[in-house]
């Protein structure tokens, strides 16, 4: 099982960090937010002109 912020244990919102994506080993599936205190944001454009240029770095599959 990989280290994540759900392993065995109750996943605790960040209400800072509003998540939809159920399939992330981060995401509280009790609510949409993050279990994580932070995330790291990045682009996999040299230019990113647009929101889905941007990718959430920290994602972790279930």
């Amino acid at each position: 099982m990989k280290d994540c912020t759900n392993n065995g244990c109750q996943c605790t919102p960040n209400q800072s960090i509003n998540c939809t994506v159920n399939n992330c080993a981060h995401h509280c599936q009790d609510s949409n937010y993050c279990g994580l205190s932070s995330i790291r944001v990045g682009t996999h454009e040299t230019n990113p002109t647009e929101i889905k240029c941007t990718d959430c770095q920290s994602f972790e599959l279930k």
